[in-house]
């Protein structure tokens, strides 16, 4: 199983999967609770993809997006965050994917994609 997680800043939940149904068949969502969270199921290449957001994420300003499956339609947390930004026009952080349970949280990096570029940044 393979997983993919990107944070889109300030974007609501239906843009969000517009942008998923860009690349998922049959994706259908539903809501899950009180608090936004979204879950639901697409398939890329007939294969199924289980989709999670998650609103609030990192002082509330970011929504979590996961997607876990055996095939995904994108290589990389990096590779989604970058269509996720030339779709959407927002900012889009992701985890490089080098950080390991038990770093400094305060030496974590992550790639932001906004008009800016891309660049490797504290959280903060």
């Amino acid at each position: 199983m393979n997983d993919l997680e990107i944070y889109v800043r300030e974007l609501d939940t239906a843009r969000l999967e517009t942008w998923l149904a860009e690349s998922l068949d049959g994706l259908a969502m539903a809501a899950v609770g009180s608090v936004g969270v979204a879950k639901g199921k697409g398939y890329y290449q007939g294969v199924p993809v289980r989709v999670s957001l998650y609103p609030g994420a990192f002082s509330k300003h970011f929504t979590s997006v996961v997607l876990e499956g055996d095939e995904l339609p994108w290589r990389s947390d990096l590779d989604c965050a970058r269509n996720a930004w030339r779709r959407l026009d927002v900012e889009v952080r992701c985890s490089p994917g080098d950080w390991k349970e038990g770093d400094p949280v305060q030496d974590e990096k992550w790639w932001r994609l906004d008009h800016r570029g891309e660049q490797m940044v504290n959280w903060n």
